[in-house]
């Protein structure tokens, strides 16, 4: 096993170790600062307690594996899985106190310690995995790679593993049958022949195949050499090239099945959570902040313009459903108010009208919609039916959006593409924004959104008209 090898289970253990000493330090800071009031319990068996802390770790990253040495993390993922290993954490921990006893009398002093802890332990892991990107991006603990085939599909993989060294991904060349591009490249290895001999010789790490299927010969002699020397192989499927996208495989019985996007609203218990979010923040909003909202908005519209407190429109909802839209009106009553997007400097709106707008205010009575279930919290928007209508026949992948429940705010909105689509290029740059939440949804993901559209109401937005 060579240095980088070693390094990369090093690094596993490293990680591990800190996390311990962040946990620990962290308990024994929690304790100073509470005093004997809320920790009197704790000094008769302080060493039972922080042995059974430390056990605890070991049996909850066993749940929730260290994953910040991986190719690719993403940050949000990062403190989700922090999330969770610290709730596991102290889950386990409070149960085991109250079998010896002291778990009721230490409730205060394990709350504070599970706030800090979340906290502090997520930014010690996003600290960790920068350092890491950090230290690859010099050279060190990165795995060797060969790319077989250097078509189309190979250059690009080529081209992302040496745009960003943080993935630890030190390629050595390429191997292919075109002998013509040995003049070309200036890494090229040899014909793919040479594959074995050259990985044996290198200490080759990983392995990637991007010949085309017909290949199929070489591509199971080269698999079957990587199982039988250790070395991890990945297959890159030929049609990337027309499909630019993740996908994702599933086995029906023995057979593998790729489907093209990923969709965690598909698991039952991602439903449940972000159903349950949505009823019990949208009850907290319509008993809290809507009734008053409803009285001194609803007082300014009857007196700056004629005509009812609320708009009522269709939109297109879930699997293309109809729904009535609500909104505080923010317009006076025209017959252009089903066809005709609102645009800047609308004539058609009125004072307060304008000011409900920027502020996102007259998005509140939706969460009437997302307690009656026809919305969510968080998800794309809904558009009118004549849009639905026109869009879905220019732009590819427009209906995708409809696959979850729209939202009062989301993705697209927090990422600059809220208010008007003058263009086509507008609009396809919301749906690629809507669509990626869809594939990428998590329920941190949703908080994110809701703390980002908060901070845009205060800010006021530009493109919000």
């Amino acid at each position: 096993m060579d240095f980088n090898k070693k390094q990369g289970y090093l690094v596993q253990w490293l990680i591990g170790i800190g996390d311990l000493i962040v946990l620990n330090s962290l308990f024994f800071l929690v304790y100073r600062l509470l005093g004997n009031y809320y920790t009197l319990a704790l000094e008769q068996n302080m060493r039972e307690v922080v042995l059974l802390l430390n056990f605890c770790y070991f049996f909850s990253v066993y749940f929730v594996p260290i994953q910040l040495h991986m190719a690719v993390v993403f940050l949000d993922k990062i403190v989700q899985r922090a999330f969770l290993l610290v709730t596991f954490l102290l889950i386990l921990f409070s149960t085991c106190l109250i079998f010896l006893n002291v778990g009721d009398v230490l409730a205060t002093f394990l709350v504070v310690y599970y706030v800090v802890a979340v906290v502090v332990f997520s930014i010690w892991r996003v600290l960790v995995r920068m350092l890491l990107k950090s230290y690859r991006r010099k050279g060190y603990s990165v795995q060797k790679v060969v790319i077989v085939g250097a078509g189309k599909n190979g250059m690009e993989l080529y081209r992302v593993m040496k745009d960003d060294l943080a993935y630890g991904l030190n390629v050595l060349g390429f191997f292919d049958d075109n002998i013509t591009l040995k003049n070309i490249l200036p890494n090229y290895l040899g014909m793919t022949h040479d594959v074995e001999k050259y990985a044996l010789e290198h200490d080759v790490d990983e392995i990637y195949c991007t010949l085309p299927g017909m290949q199929d010969e070489k591509i199971v002699r080269l698999l079957n050499f990587a199982e039988k020397n250790m070395i991890r192989f990945y297959i890159v499927p030929e049609f990337y090239r027309n499909i630019k996208k993740s996908l994702v495989m599933e086995v029906l019985e023995s057979v593998p099945v790729l489907t093209v996007r990923r969709e965690p609203l598909q698991s039952s218990y991602n439903r449940i959570l972000k159903r349950g979010f949505d009823i019990l923040f949208s009850i907290a909003v319509l008993l809290t902040v809507y009734p008053v909202l409803y009285v001194f908005a609803g007082l300014l519209i009857k007196i700056t313009s004629p005509g009812p407190v609320l708009f009522k429109q269709k939109r297109t909802g879930i699997y293309g459903q109809e729904f009535d839209c609500y909104k505080f009106r923010t317009m006076m009553i025209n017959p252009q108010a089903d066809t005709l997007q609102a645009r800047k400097d609308d004539p058609r709106k009125t004072r307060v009208g304008d000011f409900l707008r920027r502020t996102n205010l007259d998005e509140f009575p939706q969460f009437v919609n997302v307690l009656k279930g026809e919305m969510s919290v968080v998800g794309p928007r809904p558009h009118m039916l004549k849009h639905t209508v026109q869009y879905s026949a220019i732009i590819d992948k427009y209906m995708v959006r409809h696959l979850v429940k729209p939202g009062v705010t989301g993705w697209a909105q927090v990422t600059g593409y809220r208010g008007e689509t003058r263009t086509l290029e507008q609009m396809e740059g919301r749906v690629k924004r809507d669509v990626w939440y869809i594939e990428n949804w998590s329920f941190f993901l949703d908080l994110k959104i809701i703390v980002v559209t908060i901070i845009n109401m205060f800010r006021g937005e530009k493109n919000a008209y």
